[in-house]
């Protein structure tokens, strides 16, 4: 069904690991605006080029897959789309319309770029209320010049800042891997940090190589170590946790964001 109506997925263009646990369970994390990025995240699978134009059938196709799928939970992705004047972000408030007009009950989930800091662009998407905010910060920010080059740690706390501003009925949410040579007490600063803007849910996963050309594997954490996270987040305030090996972004995206209202 994803192949016929042209759709694509991070669950195959990250090479998620939970892909057969979730496809079995009838459910997919969907990924606008293209497969290429125009960022080259050492991390990350999907492949960074400069991207076609965006497709605006996209968002009727997108509202199609999750109507004969029967979602209720919708979680929408997107490549950083650094070539748009808007960041891509009329796409997503496109793709959140369109859901919500076939879908009038569904939830939608949206997980996006940090438009280059343009409050215009974080207040387009925060004001069409998705269900739920998500905006990683992936690593701690002594990483981020090996594991996030173009990106910005301050940034990414200013986009999760400004939905707090300007919608904050909106539950945010943000995520980070860890296996990348970061401390638990970087972690834990990362966690306070996150409190310290509002963020609601935070999810805790480890990091796997996705081929020879990415960053290696640091540390494989171990499960005691996954629970003491939950145990800090929790602590720290956060309505919703999810820290485990196998944990993404989107990951039971559902059951956390109940948590998280």
């Amino acid at each position: 069904m994803l192949d016929e109506l042209a759709l694509n997925t991070v669950c195959r263009s990250a090479k998620c690991p939970n892909r057969g646990e979730c496809y079995s369970s009838g459910t997919a994390t969907f990924m606008v605006l293209g497969t290429e990025c125009t960022r080259n995240c050492r991390f990350c699978a999907v492949d960074p080029a400069r991207p076609l134009p965006p497709d605006p059938d996209e968002p009727a196709r997108l509202a199609e897959a999750a109507a004969r799928m029967g979602l209720r939970h919708v979680v929408v992705t997107m490549v950083t789309r650094d070539d748009l004047a808007d960041g891509g972000s009329g796409h997503i408030v496109a793709t959140i319309d369109a859901l919500r007009e076939r879908l009038p009950e569904v939830a939608v989930e949206v997980l996006v770029s940090d438009f280059k800091g343009d409050e215009a662009a974080i207040d387009a998407v925060a004001l069409a209320r998705p269900d739920v905010f998500n905006h990683n910060v992936e690593t701690v920010p002594r990483l981020y010049p090996t594991v996030r080059p173009q990106a910005d740690y301050a940034r990414s706390l200013r986009v999760l800042e400004r939905v707090r501003e300007i919608a904050p009925e909106v539950p945010t949410k943000s995520g980070l891997m860890v296996g990348l040579g970061e401390t638990p007490e970087e972690v834990e600063a990362v966690m306070s940090d996150l409190r310290s803007v509002g963020v609601d849910i935070v999810t805790v996963g480890q990091y796997l190589r996705p081929s020879a050309a990415h960053l290696e594997v640091t540390e494989f954490v171990t499960p005691e170590q996954f629970a003491a996270y939950a145990r800090t987040a929790k602590r720290l305030g956060f309505s919703g946790v999810a820290s485990a090996p196998f944990v993404r972004s989107s990951y039971h995206a559902a059951e956390v964001a109940a948590l998280g209202r």
